[in-house]
């Protein structure tokens, strides 16, 4: 059943075959956070890329998103009799695989992950789909025989609904050496040629029409030819759009960036059956006007390149040319003559002459560079030499004639065109004629070569009336100029392989579930059968609970160093340097000291507490420049302005009035308070842990900007990276818990332009040593920093950074190289263009120098105070 399946797109055939040759293909990790994968709100759920399977995300998330294909398949059951039990090989995997792909679309529906991972099912149909050779099936293939399975499992229907939903019907009337025929086929995905055509309905009548038209209205005729006319449409209209082909001198597939247009609309009129006879005539028409199309383009060309030779030029501009040689006169006779009467000569005096008398004859003298120009009987501009008023007039009145006789030709052509062009596209917008639409539901890109690419897929939300963009565990709001831009091609190395449209009339296929009791709409959980409704809450509880041994294990920690740091440390050897802390402590004590001396040490020690209390609350209220953070220095200055708990502050500032250097520096200083110092809560070492990464994330920060300053962007990016993401973490408990969040991305992301220009540079330079170490950079830093960038869709100017570093090696597609080159290109590829957008974690932070309080402070401010003199674009 179904038309021929040998127009299939060879780009997934290249790019397992490609991904075979690598030993460890590229699977990102989780991100050891829970938090980092959780679902906000009811956003749509990503799938996961388990190693070059976004192929399989595309096409699966097109089809979830059809609401009446995820209720067949949320809805379907194994057969209850034994005897209904496949018996095949084929049939006994696709149960398997139904059973899988029902848990899928169910975690898809209702889970708490961002993300969730397919698999168990990706696995079955790897099993199944690997030929003799050990080579996957291509994309086009994989479809096709996904729709075969899901065929077989529901045929114990007794309308097979797959069939009804995706499979359609042609006529295909012609004739064959004279004798004439007339066939009628089944059709799943409708294949289209893209080469040549500009687009979807002359790829549509190139498809529907082969050979010689006219033969099929002659008799006799030895020619051979035929028509194909729907004569049932699915509601669901796939359209397979072949950008491949194999290049037989190069011995490799290319694939076609041309630029191929598709409308969100669709009228299938034209090619019904029912139709046939008012679309031929149209066609006869279309015909008959694009042949004189052809014909008026050749005459408006004549006008507007006109001539013999290899230069031509606008004819009216050939007679503007003329008219103006006509009409001019020449300036001088004799450019010598003209200079020696105009000019003295030295040592003589010009002499005085009157009408009546002729002039003085004056002495020659030697002029070379004069003597040297143009001869003397020669014009200085091009005129006529001799032409008289009568023949001047005639020959302009000509001009001026002929120059308007072609103007209006020329008009008149171009007007008759536009009109042609007009009727063209106007042929089939008459009332008859758009009678049945589909709307575009899923556009299915692939972006890279033949033998290397990425898959993802622009699925039209028809209840928000918006595209959303499905790239693996990435899942975002986009917009139509976005899709045209990635899927019609000619732009980039980004095109459409897959079209998918709907029926338009058909809204069953989109229309949300109504409780039949209530009337209410089903969403979210409540779409699922009461099986899966128990699958996807167990899944949830596994999820919940691994957020909470996430919280568990944060709390374990933060006790475990509470307890290091009760250890007594011996003394240090070196002098006690006395901290910011320290200073504005003994500060207070002093002030307090009449009090300790009036009214003993009690009372001394709380209104030393309560200045510095004061002093410090009144810094956490200013605004200091970003050089001079006073939360660098205090750590209470950081929790108060985050509000943090009043227990939790008067606790900290006890324990640096314990400290016990300061207990060294004065003297008199001793309170019976160490176990109220001691005593700490779980929840107050969270924040004396969250004041700990601020400062290292500062350090990070600082370090990786020093390095940026001196044009280490290695060394620069690791450091920047941490900083990124710790204080990322900080900034999502509270707006002041770390730093400005755009300036730490403002210099990670030339990090990794310059980063990525470098390699590039390297790479053309052709050097193997060099080319290997670009590719280092790349791999090693580059590509598995990407998904940092991508992880959150928000941040646009880190997206198109993305983009640029991906376009920069897309450009090398196409060009002239060495075959080791471009095998080192297309082994590495993939990885640039096929990455997903888990984070994935560094081994080890980079070390970070020791610095007591003051240095912190001091280099901090430093490198603040420069940035503040050149200010980081886009800060």
């Amino acid at each position: 059943v179904g038309l021929s399946r040998t127009l299939v797109l060879e780009a997934s055939i290249a790019e397992n075959k490609a991904s075979l040759k690598r030993t460890h293909p590229e699977v990102w990790s989780d991100s050891p956070n829970p938090y980092d994968r959780k679902r906000q709100d009811n956003c749509p759920v990503g799938l996961k890329n388990v190693g070059n399977t976004c192929w399989f995300s595309a096409v699966i998330q097109s089809l979830f998103n059809l609401l009446e294909f995820r209720r067949l398949v949320l809805n379907f059951s194994a057969p209850a009799n034994a005897q209904d039990l496949p018996r095949n090989q084929k049939e006994h995997r696709n149960l398997p695989f139904m059973r899988e792909l029902r848990y899928l679309f169910a975690l898809l529906v209702g889970s708490k992950r961002k993300y969730v991972d397919p698999s168990r099912a990706v696995e079955i149909l790897k099993d199944a789909f690997k030929s003799n050779d050990s080579q996957q099936q291509d994309v086009s293939e994989f479809t096709h025989k996904l729709l075969d399975w899901l065929e077989d499992a529901f045929q114990i229907k007794p309308k097979n609904p797959m069939v009804e939903l995706f499979y359609g019907r042609f006529l295909a009337v012609g004739v064959l050496e004279g004798k004439k025929f007339e066939n009628t086929e089944m059709f799943g995905q409708y294949p289209l040629q893209v080469n040549g055509f500009k687009d979807l309905h002359e790829c549509l009548e190139a498809a529907m029409i082969e050979g010689e038209i006219e033969s099929l209205h002659s008799e006799n005729s030895a020619k051979s030819g035929q028509e194909h006319w729907f004569t049932e449409l699915p509601p669901v209209l796939t359209f397979e759009l072949s950008r491949f082909e194999f290049n037989q001198a190069l011995g490799r597939p290319e694939k076609i960036h041309n630029k191929l247009e598709f409308p969100p609309i669709l009228y299938l009129d034209r090619y019904m059956h029912k139709n046939r006879e008012i679309t031929r005539i149209k066609r006869d028409e279309i015909k008959r006007l694009r042949e004189y199309l052809t014909v008026l383009q050749q005459r408006l060309e004549r006008y507007l390149s006109y001539g013999s030779g290899p230069k031509r030029f606008p004819l009216v501009d050939v007679l503007q040319y003329a008219l103006e040689f006509a009409s001019s006169k020449p300036v001088c006779t004799s450019p010598v003559d003209d200079l020696d009467a105009s000019a003295p000569s030295s040592g003589t005096l010009p002499v005085q002459t009157t009408p009546s008398t002729s002039p003085v004859q004056r002495s020659v003298i030697h002029k070379p560079f004069t003597q040297s120009r143009i001869p003397p009987d020669l014009p200085m501009h091009p005129a006529p030499r001799h032409i008289t008023e009568e023949e001047l007039s005639v020959l302009e009145g000509c001009l001026h004639r002929w120059r308007t006789e072609v103007e209006n030709d020329t008009r008149d052509l171009q007007e008759s065109i536009s009109r042609i062009h007009r009727t063209i596209e106007l042929m089939y917008s008459d009332k008859t004629m758009v009678q049945v639409p589909y709307r575009l539901h899923a556009v299915l890109v692939h972006e890279g070569q033949a033998n290397a690419g990425h898959y993802w897929a622009y699925i039209y939300d028809h209840h928000q009336n918006r595209w959303m963009k499905y790239n693996d565990i990435s899942v975002t709001k986009s917009t139509w100029e976005e899709l045209e831009r990635d899927s019609f091609g000619g732009y980039r190395n980004a095109s459409a392989y897959c079209l998918m449209y709907i029926n338009d009339k058909e809204q069953y296929l989109m229309q949300e579930e109504f409780n039949k009791e209530t009337g209410q709409i089903l969403v979210g959980m409540d779409t699922l059968p009461s099986d899966l409704r128990d699958y996807v809450k167990e899944d949830n509880k596994r999820f919940e609970k691994e957020l909470e041994e996430w919280d568990a294990e944060l709390a374990q920690k933060a006790q475990q160093e509470k307890l290091l740091s009760q250890i007594p440390r011996a003394p240090a050897p070196s002098p006690v340097m006395l901290t910011p802390n320290m200073q504005g402590i003994i500060m207070a004590i002093g002030k307090a000291r009449n009090v300790y001396d009036r009214c003993g040490p009690e009372a001394g020690f709380f209104k030393a507490i309560k200045l510095e209390y004061t002093r410090l609350l009144k810094l956490a209220q200013e605004d200091p420049p970003p050089e001079c953070d006073y939360r660098l220095r205090h750590a209470i200055v950081y929790f108060i302005q985050n509000q943090a708990p009043k227990k939790i502050i008067e606790r900290t500032l006890l324990e640096q009035f314990g400290d016990h250097n300061l207990i060294k520096c004065v003297k008199y200083l001793y309170f019976m308070f160490v176990d109220e110092i001691l005593y700490t809560l779980s929840y107050m070492q969270r924040w004396h842990q969250d004041y700990r990464n601020f400062r290292e994330t500062t350090m990070f920060l600082m370090v990786g900007l020093e390095f940026f300053q001196k044009k280490s962007y290695m060394e620069a990016l690791l450091y920047l990276i941490y900083a990124y993401q710790n204080n990322k973490e900080l900034l999502s408990k509270g707006p002041y818990r770390g730093h400005d969040e755009e300036l730490i991305s403002h210099y990670r992301r030339e990090c990794l332009l310059k980063l990525n220009e470098h390699a590039a540079a390297l790479f053309e330079s052709g050097d193997d040593q060099e080319v290997n170490n670009g590719l280092i950079i790349m791999n090693e830093l580059i590509v598995p920093c990407l998904p940092l960038l991508l992880v959150d869709e928000m941040e646009e100017k880190d997206i198109v950074a993305v983009e640029d570093m991906r376009n920069r090696w897309c450009s090398y597609l196409g060009q002239e190289m060495e075959p080791n080159l471009q095998e080192k290109l297309t082994d590495f590829l993939p990885k640039l263009l096929d990455c997903s957008t888990e984070i994935k974690g560094f081994n080890d932070p980079p070390k970070l120098p020791s610095y007591s309080t003051h240095e912190l402070c001091e280099r901090y401010a430093r490198i603040m105070l420069s940035l503040s003199r050149t200010p980081a674009d886009g800060r």
